[in-house]
Formats: C-alpha cells, sequence, structure tokens
C-alpha cells in the first residue's frame, strides 16, 4: 500500500513543479486536487485530471483516451520529457484506451454513461474523459443539431425555382453548379442549414437572397420573425449592413412583386449572441432557455466559427423546434478562442458534398442545378442541408492566391507567392521590431491626420460625429496582427512599442493610461454600458466636457460612445491578436510572427491572418523557417461532436 501513496504525493510534487514553472495552470492542478479531495483518487485519476484540465484551456472539450495511454504531449504544448516525466511521477500507468477507460470507470468522481448517474464531475463516455458541463453541452448540441438535420419541409419546388431565377436573373455563375442559388434551395427545406466558405465567397450575398425566397414563399411573409447576429458587435454591424445593401438592391429587381424594403426594416438590428440571448451580469445564464425561447422564425448567425461550445448549446436551447437556424462562416478559419470547434465539427466534411439521390433530385427541380458525381453519395441527414461555396470573387489576385495555398498546406506554393513581388502582397523576411514599426507609423499615420485635422471650427453635433466616423475610418483601414500575446512579436510588446514609435515622430502625445488617439480593445463585456469583448474604439475629446475624454465605437455607420472613466477592461490595439481579429477585415493588414513556432502558430491562424486584408498583406517574420512549420501544422481540438452527430449520419 505504500508504494501508491509515495506515487501520488511524488504526482504532486510534479504538478506543484510544473504549474510554478509556468508549464501547467494553476487552474489545472487545483482542480486535480478538487477531484482528489471528493473520494479515493489513484495517480492515473489525478493525472487525467490535470491533463483534462489543461486541455480546456486549449479549447478541447474532452481527452481520448487513447492520447492518455499514447501521452498528450503534443496536444499540451509540451516536450515529450515534459511527459515522460509527469508519467514517471504516477507511476505505472494504463497503457492503452481501455485499460484507462477500466481504471477511471472504478473512481467514484467518474459517471460512465449509462450506469447510474450520482452527478459526478466528470462523465466517460466511450473512449473520452469530459468535465461533466462540456459533456452536457456537447450532447445538448449534438442532439439539437440531429433533430433538426431530420426535419425536412414539404417545399414547393416549382415556386422555388421561380423566385430564386428571379433573383439570380443577374448573377452569370462563374462556375457549375451555382453554389450560391443551390444553398439557398437547400435552406429553405430544413430547420437548420450551414452554408460554409472562404472570403469572397458571397455568404451574406446568399443568406439575403435565401431572406427574400423566405419572404416570397412564407404564407404569410409580413409576420416573419427574423433575427440577425454574430459572436462580436463588429460582425453584427456588418452583417447588417452587407444585407441590408444586398436586399435593397434585391428591392429594385424584384419591384411590387414583394415588398422586400418593407420587410427588410422589420428585421432590426443586427445583435451579439449575448445581446440576443440576454446575458445577466455575473452569470453564466441567459434570460433566453428552453422554458422562455427566442421570439424568431429564422436565425442567421455569421462568423460561427467563433461561436464555442458552450454558446452553441445556449443558443440551441434557446431556439424554438419551429424556428430555422442557419450557420454562416468559413470552417477553416481559427476556431472560438473558448473550448470547441463546432462549425468545424458540423461541416468538416462539407467539401465532399455527399449529396443523397433525393437531395439532388431537389436541388435540380428547386434550382435548376444539377450536382456533379463528385459531389453524389450517401452523407447523413447533416450533410444534405450543409452547403460549401467554393468560388471566391473578391480573392482572386494574390492574397487569394497565398490564402489557398497555405490553406492547402503547401508552404512552397505560399513562399513562392509572397517572394513573387506582386502588388498586394509583401514578405520581409528576417525581419527585426523596427520593421513593423515603420509599417505602424505609416498605416496609422491616415487616421491621425484626421484626428489631427478636427471637426470643423463652430461645427455642430452632426458634423463633429461625422468627423469621429471619418477617423474611426480611416483606423479601421490598417491593423497589426499577433500569433501570441506575449514577448517583442507578441501584442503586449508591439502595443508599447508602436504607441512610442508614434510618440517619437510627433503624432500622438501619450500621457498617462488615456490620452487623445488611443485605441482601445474591450476585454469584457460590461453590460452597464453597453460594449462587449471584442469591441475597438478610439480615445478622442469630449465635445461637452472640455478636458474629458470619451471612447468612440463604429458599428456600421452608428457612432456610440462612453466616457474613458467607466471603462475598466480595455487594453491598447494598434496590434491584436488573429483571434480577436476573426469577423473583421483591413484594407492592409501586418501579420508578425514570432521568432519560434508553438503549439498556437497554425495553419488556421496563417489562413486567418492573411484573409482580414481586402487589398493588401505584409508578413513579418524574424525567422523565416516559422511560415512553413506554421503551415505544415494543422489545429486539432478533441471533440466528440462529430461521432455523436455521426449515427443520425449512417
Amino acid at each position: 500500500m505504500g508504494k501508491p501513496e509515495a506515487n501520488i504525493e511524488t504526482l504532486w510534487g510534479e504538478l506543484a513543479r510544473l504549474s510554478e514553472a509556468g508549464e501547467l495552470r494553476r487552474l489545472s492542478c487545483a482542480f486535480a486536487r478538487f477531484v482528489a479531495s471528493l473520494g479515493a483518487a489513484p495517480p492515473a485519476l489525478v493525472l487525467a485530471c490535470a491533463v483534462l484540465s489543461e486541455l480546456e484551456g486549449h479549447g478541447h472539450s474532452c481527452v481520448q483516451l487513447s492520447d492518455l495511454g499514447a501521452g498528450p504531449a503534443e496536444l499540451l504544448g509540451w516536450s515529450d520529457e515534459q511527459w515522460k516525466d509527469l508519467a514517471r511521477a504516477a507511476g505505472p500507468l494504463p497503457k492503452t484506451a481501455r485499460a484507462w477507460a477500466a481504471q477511471l470507470a472504478a473512481c467514484a468522481q467518474v459517471w460512465e454513461t449509462g450506469s447510474f448517474d450520482y452527478d459526478q464531475p466528470l462523465v466517460l463516455d466511450g473512449e473520452r474523459l469530459y468535465l461533466r458541463r462540456y459533456w452536457r453541452d456537447e450532447t445538448l448540441v449534438a442532439q439539437a443539431v440531429r433533430e433538426r438535420a431530420a426535419q425536412v419541409r414539404e417545399v414547393d419546388a416549382g415556386s422555388v425555382r421561380a423566385w430564386l431565377d428571379v433573383l439570380f436573373a443577374s448573377q452569370r455563375a462563374a462556375e457549375k453548379p451555382d453554389w450560391q442559388k443551390l444553398a439557398c434551395a437547400i435552406a429553405l427545406r430544413g430547420s437548420v442549414a450551414i452554408i460554409t466558405g472562404g472570403p469572397g465567397t458571397g455568404k451574406t450575398y446568399t443568406v439575403a437572397r435565401l431572406l427574400a425566397l423566405l419572404f416570397a414563399t412564407a404564407p404569410e411573409a409580413a409576420n416573419q420573425r427574423i433575427a440577425l447576429a454574430a459572436p462580436t458587435g463588429k460582425a453584427a454591424a456588418r452583417l447588417k449592413q452587407s444585407i441590408d445593401r444586398a436586399l435593397n438592391e434585391l428591392a429594385d429587381k424584384v419591384g411590387s412583386r414583394l415588398p422586400l424594403r418593407e420587410l427588410t426594416l422589420r428585421m432590426g438590428a443586427a445583435r451579439t449572441l449575448h445581446s440576443l440571448l440576454g446575458a445577466r451580469p455575473d452569470s453564466r445564464a441567459f434570460a433566453h432557455h428552453r422554458g422562455n425561447p427566442l421570439d424568431v422564425d429564422v436565425l442567421i448567425v455569421d462568423e460561427a466559427s467563433m461561436v464555442h461550445l458552450e454558446m452553441m448549446a445556449s443558443l440551441l436551447d434557446a431556439l424554438p423546434p419551429s424556428a430555422t437556424l442557419v450557420l454562416l462562416g468559413d470552417k477553416d478559419q481559427l476556431a472560438s478562442v473558448e473550448a470547441g470547434a463546432v462549425l468545424g465539427d458540423l461541416c468538416h466534411d462539407a467539401q465532399a458534398g455527399a449529396y443523397d439521390a433525393s437531395t439532388c433530385d431537389y436541388v435540380r427541380a428547386a434550382s435548376g442545378e444539377a450536382l456533379p458525381g463528385e459531389f453524389r453519395g450517401n452523407g447523413g441527414p447533416l450533410a444534405q442541408q450543409t452547403v460549401m461555396l467554393r468560388h471566391s470573387r473578391r480573392f482572386g489576385g494574390p492574397i487569394g492566391q497565398l490564402a489557398l495555398a497555405v490553406n492547402e498546406g503547401d508552404a512552397v506554393r505560399a513562399e513562392a507567392v509572397l517572394r513573387a513581388g506582386e502588388a498586394g502582397v509583401r514578405w520581409i523576411e528576417n525581419a527585426q521590431q523596427q520593421h513593423v514599426l515603420q509599417l505602424a507609423q505609416s498605416g496609422y499615420g491616415a487616421y491621425l491626420e484626421v484626428l489631427k485635422a478636427g471637426p470643423a471650427a463652430g461645427a455642430g453635433p452632426a458634423a463633429h460625429e461625422d468627423w469621429v466616423r471619418r477617423v474611426l475610418q480611416r483606423f479601421e483601414s490598417f491593423r497589426i496582427l499577433c500569433a501570441v500575446r506575449d514577448g517583442e512579436w507578441g501584442v503586449a510588446g508591439l502595443n508599447d512599442a508602436v504607441a512610442g514609435r508614434l510618440a517619437q515622430a510627433g503624432l500622438l502625445r501619450p500621457a498617462g493610461e488615456w490620452y487623445v488617439g488611443r485605441p482601445v480593445m474591450v476585454t469584457r463585456n460590461d453590460y452597464g454600458t453597453g460594449v462587449y469583448n471584442g469591441d475597438i474604439g478610439l480615445t478622442l475629446p469630449d465635445p461637452g466636457r472640455p478636458g474629458a475624454l470619451r471612447v468612440y465605437f463604429l458599428e456600421g455607420e452608428t457612432v456610440r460612445s462612453v466616457l474613458a472613466t467607466r471603462l475598466r477592461n480595455v487594453e491598447t490595439a494598434y496590434a491584436m491578436t488573429v483571434h480577436k481579429s476573426q469577423g473583421s477585415e483591413f484594407r492592409h493588414t501586418v501579420l508578425a510572427l514570432p521568432r519560434e513556432r508553438g503549439a498556437i502558430l497554425t495553419r488556421e491562424l496563417v489562413y486567418t491572418g492573411i484573409t482580414r486584408a481586402s487589398e493588401q498583406f505584409t508578413l513579418v517574420s524574424p525567422a523565416g523557417a516559422v511560415l512553413a512549420e506554421a503551415i505544415a501544422l494543422r489545429t486539432h481540438r478533441t471533440s466528440g461532436l462529430r461521432e455523436m452527430v455521426a449515427p443520425a449520419a449512417r
């Protein structure tokens, strides 16, 4: 009996050492101790708890027992030696997933699905170990998606075809089939639809026509309750702006046959998911849930790749069974910062299509589009409601070629595009931080010029707001994106360096924490001031209070502001992480890579950084090999969602 006790004490010591060294979160060590306090805890359970908690911090929703058997060093971002040291401290460990399952199932702190549930903190589902709340969220999402995918409505294909021919009349499809037209037909007949595609493939263009189609075919179009949402305020504003523009253009086309402008006005503004669900201060709970569902018939969610597992579970729980959910997003972008990669899991195989005979027949009748044989197959119900848009109408130049090469994992082709010297793409290799600062002085000079000019003397509130809008728009035309937060090439280091460079050039006068021209990013939802995590604003003088400063935010064309002294959770935002940039677009994007590749620097991160640029992209890297190494490393998030949805696909 002495040996297991000795092993557990040695293991606690090794976990404490890793925690002190910053190689393991203190939370992970604390969680393992909490679970151990609930009952007898063999070293294998303690180690599994620490790994599970640590992986949650990396975005995984569970741990595969096969990874525990083989050693999850790569998933943890550790070296093999680090894992071996920890495993040695734990003593003899199970070698296979089956052996791990047997040992964990015997622990009182673990509920094995199918057995009597005592509300234990850990859940063992087959060969996956979960924190209970992630198992609950994953199960809820899978069940809701399966049920919705199985609901296929009867549709008058002839009527749909007539309207689609009108809505797409002016478009000469660049490819066959016309995936945009096909997506509208497919989304109309189900209670869930996923439309995925890269930048410029026309996701919002397509969904605007889907909305028009819904209005045109609904029995009572005027009573249709349509809601638009996105994970961030900026993404929500862009969604609304894009859809309004597309619907106004369509209104001229359809004329009196469909009062599209009047129907559009009924939709209201796009909202953040937090706002839509009724977030409550200091609580993870929302006002809307299964017992108090959302009052919507159709919900369209843009930038769905950013929606983490817990949020998707809350959204699906609050959505009425009769409502239609349309998810828009790029499955190849970075997944959410928090646990889960829901969109990527749900449309992982979207490229293949796998449309069955029934779907192919319906698509031909409703859209006139014939699906080529390569996209036919026996995919499950969700595959029949998923469409991947494949032709980019915006990214045909070098930025698009670069993004495609990176997305396909072709580092040689990506480097060739970067070195070709074509307008729009530039690579500064073996760079120093000074190179980024030069780009920052040039890029941010545009907004600082407008800021310095100020509003016209004696101008009223409208002129002042117009000036603020121009300053914000200029600022939004350029951005520095980072892969990491800390260090010389991280957000913190570059923000300080850029502020210093702009001050040295006489473009800014930083004085204390708050100063005119300081860009800030909100880092935590603040319902009292109406600002949300990820919102970016600029600090400018308050025209009504001399000497006071306000932070101004731009949502579409609307300007809103908050007194700077009321904002507590903000950070300077000359540079931001690639994660935080999702849902944004900048005329010129600078992507600064660190000297060394870490687990966070992946193909998806580089792809997402590139696709934030609309006209010009500059890659700055202090070490040339880092790019190829990043392109070779794909993001992997352990999850059971695909397998939970899969039974309905067989």
